[in-house]
């Protein structure tokens, strides 16, 4: 699975004043469901981050196809590596509901980061894992099934974005099972398949655009990760 990220988000690991300071450095903009942050190929002039709300990383192919590459979410900075590398981006990012986000230009974002070495230490524990969910994600998929990939990528959407009590979860779901089936490398016959299968086996609960996760060890072992 295409990683939503690991742990808490770079924003959430920030200090109060360390927010402050990066608010006072960029400009806080709403864009509203289906709105476009940034294109592919265009210059890379600043990073967002997500204050609220939540993002898909697509790139489109020739004939129009979006291929999604990426979820990010609350707490998450999108649009660094480009800056780093190429200096274009290398990927398109869209709204996929309400979004809440803190653009910041790349040069001061920089600066801030130097003056700022705890802020410093949290982009780059951010950015390595983030390296490493796409290294694991690129071995995981020659050894794992369309249905292992979706329950990981339920349950880490639950550890980093999950509420509720009881011993459910309930998981906001941001994209389609089209589009859910695009970011774990499936087809949309499997990740149909899998919901309907764990519904029937009272691992989750379904509906728009949300899921609620009844049986948090079912779907564990279903990845391979408990027996």
């Amino acid at each position: 699975m295409q990683g939503t990220g690991s742990g808490q988000g770079f924003w959430a690991l920030l200090t109060r004043d360390e927010q402050d300071v990066l608010t006072a450095l960029g400009r806080m903009s709403v864009f509203p469901s289906g709105a476009t942050l940034c294109v592919e190929g265009e210059p890379s002039t600043h990073v967002f981050i997500l204050v609220t709300g939540w993002v898909k990383i697509v790139a489109v192919t020739t004939d129009g196809h979006e291929l999604v590459l990426a979820l990010r979410g609350q707490g998450d900075i999108v649009g660094e590596i480009a800056g780093e590398t190429t200096g274009r981006r290398n990927a398109t990012v869209k709204a996929v509901e309400t979004v809440r986000a803190l653009i910041v230009r790349y040069d001061r974002f920089g600066s801030f980061l130097d003056a700022n070495p705890g802020a410093n230490r949290a982009y780059r524990r951010q950015v390595t894992l983030r390296w490493n969910d796409t290294a694991t994600v690129l071995r995981g998929r020659a050894l794992t099934t369309g249905a292992q990939r979706l329950a990981r990528l339920l349950l880490e959407l639950a550890a980093q974005h999950g509420s509720g009590g009881d011993g459910t979860i309930h998981v906001a779901m941001p994209l389609s099972q089209e589009e859910l089936a695009s970011l774990i490398g499936t087809s949309r016959a499997t990740v149909t398949r899998a919901l309907s299968n764990w519904r029937k086996r009272g691992f989750i609960r379904t509906a728009q655009r949300h899921i609620t996760i009844i049986d948090l060890g079912g779907l564990q072992q279903v990845t391979g990760e408990r027996t």
